[in-house]
């Protein structure tokens, strides 16, 4: 058949009515709304409009027009990986049949069932996803917030917080000293500060061979500590220093006008100084009424479902679900349950048990890489690890070659899977 521009704008209309179509002739379709248009946001909206087949109006509302991720990031200051590659926006995402809204979610009214934006619209749900990732606790580092962090970035979300502390540390006095105020339990991928110091450390020791780094932590230990005290001793001796809370690691402050960190009492000066603050659920899950006196959103274990509002989930690092890690594989695996849940409950389509899975994997130097990773399931009570692998200190080379190499099939697969 020959179509003219007529021809084919009328077919393209007839085309889209028909997606918009309801299930039931007549009625409006089932409305649900997601704040937040990360990697558990953006999955949950893109499988809910695609697998429903246009049964349900779903709207993204997410304030940026491209999404950088945080993992990876790291990889980004340690020169293996692209900023730009790091980036990805939502025009698939819309092609699948989503309302994309780029604004901020001010306000949750539970009872009138709407969400205020930003700019003064309002949007109604019959379901909504709350997935704003991460806020800051105030005061969590005396001297630090978050008006301070051009001086001492915190680079622990997505944007160019990434570009401006890889730039501090390239640009280091010859002999300095780079701090990183580690975070207090739990926090957004636990093993990510860590790789960070792999990355600091891969960038200085050619370029700036005298040069320290001091680690600042209050905790007693912390996730894959014997691959990546390994990994430093064999790649970088003597380049980092790490002071637990044994030695004043959990009395912390810093002064971002001199440059110095306190230490118990003990005043260093640094070059560079990264504070990763203690975290919480990102504002909106506040607002909402949804977090617990900790700052995170407690969630059943089945469907993520909201434990302060029966047609609120909650998903990714805002929630607080049990033994799933915080991070990109978890939230990803999250939206995948929700979303079969929900699309379940409005269409009466098959509602699958709960699965969950993640991998985390870091990279400690080329062709270094390590990971560690767990399959869950929904308890009585939270999500709970039925098994988990981990990679092992002395493993060869090729291995570990071989585990970098893995870690980029997944990023790769995983934002197709998130953005289309």
């Amino acid at each position: 058949m020959k179509l003219n521009r007529r021809g084919f704008l009328g077919t393209a209309t007839a085309a889209t009515a028909m997606l918009a179509a309801p299930a039931v002739l007549g009625q409006a379709r089932p409305r649900v709304v997601v704040i937040g248009g990360g990697s558990g946001g953006a999955t949950a909206a893109r499988y809910l409009a695609a697998d429903s087949a246009g049964a349900l109006d779903v709207t993204l509302i997410e304030p940026s027009r491209m999404y950088y991720t945080c993992y990876f990031s790291n990889l980004y200051m340690g020169g293996f990986w692209a900023f730009d590659a790091l980036g990805h926006d939502y025009g698939n995402i819309a092609m699948h049949g989503v309302n994309v809204v780029h604004d901020w979610a001010t306000a949750v009214d539970r009872d009138a069932k709407t969400v205020s934006l930003g700019g003064g619209g309002v949007v109604s749900y019959d379901r909504l996803v709350v997935a704003p990732g991460i806020d800051f606790v105030e005061g969590a580092v005396p001297g630090w917030d978050v008006s301070q962090q051009s001086k001492m970035p915190h680079a622990y979300k997505s944007g160019t917080q990434a570009q401006l502390l890889k730039a501090q540390i390239e640009n280091m006095r010859e002999g300095g000293t780079y701090c990183m105020v580690a975070p207090p339990n739990p926090y957004r991928c636990p093993p990510g500060p860590y790789e960070r110091i792999s990355m600091v450390a891969h960038v200085l020791s050619p370029r700036n061979p005298t040069a320290k780094i001091l680690i600042v932590d209050p905790k007693e230990n912390f996730s894959k500590q014997s691959l990546f005290e390994e990994g430093w001793e064999r790649h970088y001796p003597g380049m980092v220093e790490r002071i637990g809370p044994d030695f004043g690691g959990d009395k912390i402050a810093v002064n971002p006008d001199t440059m110095e960190v306190s230490i118990d009492g003990v005043v260093e000066q640094v070059d560079v100084c990264n504070v990763i603050p203690a975290q919480k659920a990102g504002k909106i899950a506040e607002l909402a009424g949804l977090t617990n006196e900790a700052g995170w959103a407690p969630v059943t274990p089945s469907d993520m479902r909201s434990r302060m509002a029966t047609n609120i989930v909650v998903l990714g690092d805002a929630s607080q679900q049990g033994a799933m890690p915080k991070s990109g594989f978890s939230a990803n695996s999250q939206a995948k349950v929700v979303s079969n849940v929900i699309r379940g409950e409005l269409t009466g389509s098959r509602i699958f048990p709960a699965r969950y899975s993640n991998t985390c994997w870091s990279l400690i130097s080329t062709n270094d890489g390590v990971k560690v990773g767990a399959s869950y399931e929904a308890g009585a009570d939270q999500i709970e690890s039925v098994s988990s692998f981990i990679s092992q200190t002395g493993e060869d080379a090729e291995l570990r070659r071989q585990t970098f190499e893995e870690s980029i099939g997944w990023y790769n697969g995983i934002v197709d899977d998130i953005f289309g």
